[in-house]
């Protein structure tokens, strides 16, 4: 469908089919954490520090994207839970594909807990998104986990379950946990038949640590990284979106990153 392929290069780069989205979805599940105060301002810049897209939900278009700048893909987030919420892993729509389209979203994108309570009714959620998105052209960011009782949210068959499922349910893009090593994170892009982006996960120790997780999930086939608080709670926004997408655009190695990012 030539709607999807259009927007879908404003999330994935045409050239390189790589991508760097920027979630900055939190302020629902975590209040007005650092970095996302002032939405316009980060959104500005990591999209001069060559983020693809960025995710936000939809009451925040108005007042943080695209008002100046460099252009970055609008990707926006349907489904919602809270801190406080007796099960944060239960997740609910708060957005409509419809009414992304109307706020000129390039794409949009589901939360689903595989493994939680909840499961059946997500993944019900999920199955009715990709018929509304197939219907009206508009790309699917599946980001699917592995989370409930007694899961690792790690396990690379967790993690590759929860991927496929993503695939297997209509997603065009599949976010999804790094599995901590190349070769086990190979095996869960093998087995996803559409382009695999990692998390970003919470605040890492050091850049270096941070860098070297993203130079693994590329060499393992990933296709970007879907990465949040590492990027906007950086001391510096617009040069660690830049750090990460020359690996990820340019297969810089994470020596040449972290000396761009120390310079």
């Amino acid at each position: 469908m030539i709607g999807k392929k259009i927007r879908i290069e404003r999330i994935i780069d045409r050239n390189t089919k790589h991508t760097v989205i920027v979630p900055m979805d939190h302020g629902v599940s975590m209040g007005p954490i650092q970095g996302l105060q002032n939405l316009a301002k980060t959104i500005n810049a990591v999209a001069e520090g060559g983020a693809n897209a960025v995710v936000v939900h939809k009451g925040i278009v108005a007042y943080g994207h695209r008002g100046y700048g460099k252009d970055v893909g609008l990707i926006i987030h349907l489904s919602a839970s809270t801190m406080l919420s007796p099960d944060p892993n239960e997740k609910v729509l708060v957005c409509t594909v419809e009414e992304a389209i109307k706020l000129g979203a390039d794409g949009v994108s589901v939360h689903i807990n595989i493994g939680s309570k909840t499961e059946a009714e997500q993944l019900k959620t999920l199955g009715e998104i990709s018929k509304t998105c197939q219907e009206w052209g508009m790309p699917l960011l599946a980001m699917m986990y592995p989370r409930g009782e007694k899961i690792n949210q790690f396990d690379p068959k967790a993690v590759a379950l929860a991927a496929r499922v993503g695939a297997e349910l209509g997603a065009d893009i599949v976010k999804t946990n790094f599995t901590g090593d190349v070769e086990s994170f190979r095996k869960i892009v093998e087995g996803c038949p559409v382009p695999v982006v990692i998390a970003g996960g919470p605040k890492m120790n050091s850049v270096e640590e941070l860098l070297q997780m993203v130079r693994m999930a590329m060499d393992a086939g990933a296709s970007g990284v879907a990465i949040g608080r590492n990027i906007f709670q950086a001391e510096n926004p617009t040069k660690m979106t830049r750090a990460i997408a020359m690996i990820v655009h340019e297969n810089a190695d994470v020596k040449t990153a972290l000396e761009y990012l120390r310079s």
